[in-house]
């Protein structure tokens, strides 16, 4: 439907299969976005799917030579306005389903987990935007107009797909701009859609995880900031069966530890602090509520004399597991970059609608999704076929002892059969090195014995 020349005719031929692999035209009718005339609902879908590529806005698309191409702009309004669609559903059955295929390319054991985060959509010039409001950016440290886009995402430490998402006004009256138009229907979708869009960001972020686990997304741990990491929030999210890995504030807030409430700071005098590790230490508290909980003393890479504190709800977990576990949250920072400055997440459109705002969001997620699929088809060496599979059962992961030890058995394979003054040059340097490892790596090779 759109026109393609030779540079994006590969483009258009890989997100036609990746559409048609992922059926996106029976997702769209189970959300209920369909019509009953004109041209098809799943047709003028794929045209706004791939119009990012083409280089150009819709109204300079169809004041090109191409124009034929499409049909009329007020189809692909109406289309983006309807209120009756249930686009956050729509998402939502697309990365169920893309999320159980990358499921069966990794082991069972692999940690998957959720990343909550958000990130302002800046509508400063705008004056008459349904429930434009007054927020803060966190980046900028100072308050816009626009909207609060709260994101959900699924992540296993290779690929990261957007879940669910809400576009917030302002749970305040006073800091919303305009309200709900007066023609929107009560029933429809549209109408829930701008209800959910005032509540808190704390409510909204519950009841989108609360969503994801109802339609079947798989996860182990959901992960946030230090802004979501509050008591009250993790106890939302344990009671919906995850764990929480979080960044905590050095703020006012108290923890028990044997007996006694200790802030952050005073929790660090009972962990040793050495120039060396990243990793201080950890230590295991309950919070004010009775919560228990890991806190994970991190050394801060931008500014090495502080010291951030990663809070764990699972205690099990080491400590090195819980900062590479919380590494996976960066992966919605690149996805919110990919998104503006790429994807056109909040510029492409700039209607005054409401339902056109959360739809071309929608179509700006699907586009994220399939270029993750088409990048994991693509590069994803497990995608070659069963004979991966059959490979796994007998490929078990060395440990680093093991390794070391078959390393140190070749240096003494070696120092055998090479000259007397190699071999002495050689012995001394590895004499060397074992001496200045540490105990545990030093005990390895207490019974080290050069003779063949």
């Amino acid at each position: 439907m759109i026109y393609q020349n030779t540079e994006t005719e590969n483009t258009q031929n890989q997100f036609s299969n990746a559409v048609k692999q992922l059926q996106c035209g029976k997702l769209l009718r189970k959300a209920n976005i369909t019509k009953n005339c004109g041209i098809p609902a799943f047709e003028v879908f794929q045209f706004l799917l791939l119009l990012v590529f083409q280089g150009k806005n819709l109204f300079r698309f169809l004041n090109s030579k191409h124009k034929d191409q499409a049909v009329s702009k007020n189809t692909y309004y109406r289309f983006l306005n309807e209120t009756s669609y249930n686009w956050k559903k729509f998402l939502l059955f697309l990365a169920v389903k893309v999320t159980s295929v990358f499921d069966t390319l990794t082991r069972p054991e692999r940690v998957k987990v959720l990343v909550l985060d958000d990130s302002v959509i800046k509508r400063n010039r705008s004056k008459k935007v349904e429930l434009l409001a007054r927020v803060y950016d966190h980046v900028e440290h100072k308050f816009q107009k626009g909207f609060t886009l709260l994101t959900l995402g699924w992540s296993d430490g290779y690929s990261f797909i957007p879940v669910s998402f809400n576009m917030l006004s302002s749970a305040k009256k006073s800091n919303r701009y305009q309200e709900i138009a007066s023609d929107v229907g009560r029933r429809s979708n549209g109408y829930k859609a701008r209800k959910e869009s005032m509540m808190a960001k704390t409510d909204a972020a519950v009841l989108m995880v609360g969503q994801a686990l109802s339609a079947g997304i798989q996860a182990d741990h959901v992960l946030m900031d230090t802004w979501f990491t509050t008591e009250p929030m993790m106890r939302s999210i344990l009671a919906a069966g995850l764990d929480v890995i979080g960044m905590v504030k050095q703020l006012k807030q108290l923890y028990t530890y044997k007996g006694r409430a200790y802030t952050l700071p005073e929790l660090q005098k009972f962990v040793h602090f050495d120039g060396v590790n990243d990793i201080f230490g950890s230590l295991c508290v309950t919070t004010k509520k009775g919560i228990p909980v890991k806190i994970v003393f991190v050394r801060n890479r931008n500014k090495r004399s502080e010291c951030l504190y990663l809070l764990s709800t699972d205690c099990s977990l080491s400590n090195t597991e819980i900062v590479r576990i919380y590494g996976n949250r960066w992966s919605i920072e690149c996805f919110f970059k990919a998104s503006k400055s790429f994807l056109k997440l909040g510029t492409e459109f700039q209607s005054r609608s409401y339902d056109a705002i959360v739809s071309h969001t929608t179509i700006v997620f699907t586009r994220y999704i399939l270029l993750e699929w088409i990048r994991r088809n693509q590069n994803d060496q497990k995608t070659y076929g069963e004979l991966f599979f059959m490979f796994c059962d007998d490929i078990q992961d060395m440990d680093l002892t093991n390794a070391l030890k078959g390393l140190m058995a070749l240096f003494t394979e070696i120092a055998s059969i090479v000259s007397a003054n190699i071999a002495e040059m050689l012995k001394s340097k590895v004499n060397d090195w074992i001496a200045s490892q540490p105990l545990f790596i030093q005990a390895l090779f207490r019974d080290l014995c050069w003779e063949s």
